[in-house]
């Protein structure tokens, strides 16, 4: 488990980067914050396409940018998102295929913390928001 504070260090990474966010078409601003074992943060933002499934989620981005540098393993991700003309924002969840890749890099008990704003969040594992996922060592 990651420390309160690197929790609320990761939740503010990722308010920075969803103003970031290119989000023409649906006006859903998200940012992640992944946190690398090798203690280095990821950001990521979601970005639109006009053909929509080029788009790219934030949470992907954010694994995508960590694998291209060469990290493979990490400890947490938060995720913060809605509309951007919202005056609260809610909790905003990875979707399916976020939680696909997550799983193929990440165990059980990786933390995946949800915010409202830099105060309220919550904390759940990807067991708990992917149950029986599919993993690499389904195919050994």
């Amino acid at each position: 488990m990651i420390s309160e504070e690197m929790k609320k260090t990761l939740v503010e990474k990722a308010f920075e980067v969803r103003e970031k966010a290119y989000t023409p078409y649906s006006h859903h601003k998200v940012g992640a914050a992944l946190l690398g074992k090798n203690g280095q943060i990821y950001l990521g933002c979601n970005i639109e396409n006009a053909a929509f499934t080029p788009s790219n989620c934030a949470e992907r981005t954010a694994v995508f940018k960590a694998v291209s540098e060469g990290q493979l393993e990490f400890d947490a991700i938060a995720v913060v998102g809605g509309m951007e003309d919202a005056e609260e924002l809610d909790y905003c969840a990875p979707c399916g295929v976020c939680r696909q890749v997550l799983r193929e890099f990440c165990d059980n008990d990786f933390e995946i913390i949800l915010a409202k704003d830099v105060e309220h969040r919550k904390t759940l594992t990807l067991k708990e928001i992917l149950p029986l996922g599919f993993g690499p060592e389904n195919l050994r």
